[in-house]
C-alpha cells in the first residue's frame, strides 16, 4: 500500500514536526513484523558525533521514490535513522545462524545493523529492503562494537558499483555517511574512521534464517518462512503442491545465475557462508572481495582462507554446499525426494547460467546450447593462455560484439593472435553481436575498460585517509557509471 498520508507525511526528531515532500513512486511496505517476534528484534541506532554525507544514490533512490530527499532529510533518514514515513519503527535486527569456513555457528544475527525499511520498487513492483551496517551494537553483536569502518563502506560502495555494471544480481550501496567515530581494527591501520551504510536489496532472508529454526528444530518456523518467502518473493508458487521443494527449485536456478556471473565477472566473493546468501540469488554483504587481476582459477579474496574453500573456481562447489544446507532445512517439512531433484538441478542450470553469463559479457547473440557451452569453453581456455599477460576485464572490452577489428587494433593484438587463441577466435567468428548499436558508445573508442583491482582500491582510499580528498573515489564511481551505461545489461 501506499503511505496513507497523502503528497506529504509528517515526521518529527526530538519534538520538531516537519513536512517531507514523497513521491508518488514512494510506496513502503513493511513485512518483517508479520514473520513474529522470533525472527528479528527491534533495535534503535547509535547516537554518532557526526554525521557527513559521502555518498548517495540518486539512481537508486529513484528506485523507491526516494530521490526528492534533501541532503538534510537524507542525513536525517540515513545518518541518525529517524523513521521513514511508513517505514519500520523500530528498526529491526534479524535473527539468523550460518556455517562459517563449513563450521555451523549459533551466535550470529545482524550484529551491526538492521531492516530500515521494506519499499515497492517502481515499475517492476519487487519487495526491496534498506538495510544499515555500521549502525551500532544490536542483541547480536556479541563483543563487537556494532561499527563500519569508512574504508568499509567506500570498498562496498565500489564493489555494488561495479558488479551492477557488469550484469551481476547485486545489492546497490545506496548511502554512505560518516560518523565521526575513531575505530580499532586488527586488520587494517588503526584508529580508522567510521561509517553508516544503508544498501537496498531484494530481500535480507538468507540460507541462514532458515538453519536458525531447523537448528531450533522448528518445523512450524520453517513453514512460515517458506509462506513468508513465497507471498513476498515468488507468488508464482503459490499454488505449488510442494512449497518446499518448488521453493528450493527457483533458488537453486537463482544462485546458479550468481555463481555464475561471478564467475564471468572475474570476481571473488571471498566470505561465501550461508549468512551470506539469501533466497533471492542476488549477491550483497561484501567483505574481503577481489576482482582477478588475471586468471587464476586458486586466487582467494580473504587473507583468513588459507585452504583456499572460497578461492575462485571453486566458488560454484561453495554455492552448491550452501544449497544442500538449505536443503536440508527445507527437509524438515518437505519431500525428500523433491529437494533432491532440486539439488541436482545445480549442475545443469550452472552450466547454461555460465554459457548465458559469457555469450552477454561478449556481447552476442546466443545460439545453440552446444555452441555457447562450446564458447564459454574457449573463453576460459583463452584465459588460460593469455596467463598473466592477460588480464580479466580487457579481454571482453576488447571483444566485445564479437568482432575481430577492435580487438586485432588494440594493445593486445598480438597476444590475441596466439595459437592459444585460434579456437577462441574460430567461435566467436560464427556469432552475431547482441544490440551492435552499444559498439558506437564512446566508451569502447577507450583502449583499456574500466576496471576495480585491488591496488586501484588502495589508491582511491589513500587520499580520503591522507587529505580527505574524495574526487578520485567520485571519478571512479563515475567512470563506473560510463561503463555501465555503455554494456547495457541492466534488465538482461
Amino acid at each position: 500500500p501506499k503511505p496513507t498520508c497523502g503528497a506529504h507525511c509528517r515526521f518529527g526528531s526530538s519534538g520538531v514536526q516537519r513536512d517531507m515532500p514523497i513521491s508518488a513512486d514512494y510506496r513502503p511496505e513493511p513485512h518483517i513484523p508479520d514473520l513474529g517476534p522470533e525472527f528479528s528484534d527491534p533495535v534503535q541506532a547509535a547516537d554518532f558525533p557526526m554525521t557527513v554525507l559521502r555518498f548517495r544514490n540518486d539512481r537508486a533512490a529513484a528506485s523507491v521514490g526516494l530521490e526528492t530527499l534533501t541532503d538534510a532529510e537524507w542525513l536525517a533518514h540515513f545518518g541518525r535513522f529517524e523513521p521513514l514515513p511508513g517505514g519500520l519503527d523500530p528498526p529491526r535486527a534479524m535473527r539468523y545462524h550460518g556455517h562459517q569456513f563449513r563450521v555451523y555457528n549459533p551466535d550470529l544475527g545482524d550484529g551491526r545493523g538492521f531492516t530500515f525499511a521494506q519499499l515497492r520498487e517502481t515499475g517492476r513492483g519487487r519487495l526491496l529492503d534498506l538495510g544499515a551496517k555500521g549502525t551500532g551494537q544490536t542483541p547480536w553483536s556479541r563483543t563487537a562494537d556494532g561499527r563500519l569502518t569508512l574504508k568499509g563502506g567506500v570498498r562496498e560502495a565500489l564493489a555494488t558499483a561495479m558488479l551492477e555494471a557488469l550484469g551481476v544480481p547485486t545489492s546497490r550501496t545506496f548511502s554512505l555517511v560518516e560518523t565521526g567515530e575513531q575505530l580499532y581494527r586488527g586488520d587494517e591501520p588503526s584508529p580508522t574512521r567510521s561509517a553508516a551504510m544503508v544498501r537496498l536489496s531484494h530481500s535480507h532472508i538468507r540460507f541462514g534464517t532458515f538453519q536458525r529454526h531447523a537448528y531450533l528444530n522448528s518445523p512450524e518456523r520453517i513453514e512460515t518462512l517458506i509462506d513468508h518467502v513465497i507471498q513476498l518473493y515468488y507468488p508464482e508458487l503459490a499454488r505449488e503442491a510442494d512449497r518446499p521443494g518448488a521453493l528450493l527449485a527457483v533458488v537453486v536456478g537463482r544462485a546458479a545465475r550468481l555463481t555464475a556471473s561471478w564467475m564471468a565477472a572475474g570476481f571473488v566473493h571471498g566470505v561465501l557462508n550461508t549468512d551470506n546468501m539469501n533466497i533471492t540469488g542476488e549477491s550483497f554483504d561484501y567483505g574481503p572481495y577481489r576482482f582477478l587481476p588475471y586468471n587464476d582459477p586458486g586466487f582467494t579474496a580473504a587473507y583468513f582462507d588459507q585452504s583456499g574453500l572460497y578461492a575462485f573456481a571453486r566458488q560454484p562447489e561453495a554455492v552448491f554446499w550452501n544449497l544442500q544446507q538449505l536443503g536440508a532445512c527445507l527437509a524438515l517439512v518437505g519431500e525428500q525426494e523433491s529437494l533432491v531433484a532440486a539439488l541436482n538441478g545445480f549442475g545443469e542450470a550452472y552450466l547454461a547460467a555460465t554459457a548465458a553469463a559469457i555469450t552477454r559479457r561478449l556481447g552476442v547473440k546466443r545460439r545453440s546450447p552446444d555452441e555457447d557451452v562450446a564458447l564459454t569453453k574457449a573463453t576460459f581456455q583463452a584465459f588460460g593462455a593469455g596467463g598473466e599477460a592477460l588480464r580479466w576485464e580487457p579481454l571482453f572490452f576488447d571483444w566485445f560484439g564479437g568482432g575481430t577489428a577492435r580487438a586485432m587494433a588494440g594493445p593486445r593484438a598480438g597476444l590475441y593472435g596466439g595459437e592459444g587463441f585460434a579456437e577462441f577466435r574460430r567461435l566467436l567468428a560464427g556469432y552475431e553481436p547482441d544490440r551492435p548499436g552499444r559498439l558506437a558508445d564512446p566508451y569502447f573508442a577507450q583502449a583499456e575498460p574500466e576496471e576495480l583491482l585491488y591496488d586501484q582500491i588502495e589508491a582511491l582510499w589513500a587520499p580520503i585517509a591522507e587529505r580527505d580528498d574524495w574526487s578520485a573515489f567520485e571519478a571512479k564511481l563515475a567512470a563506473i557509471e560510463v561503463a555501465r551505461r555503455a554494456y547495457g545489461f541492466a534488465g538482461d
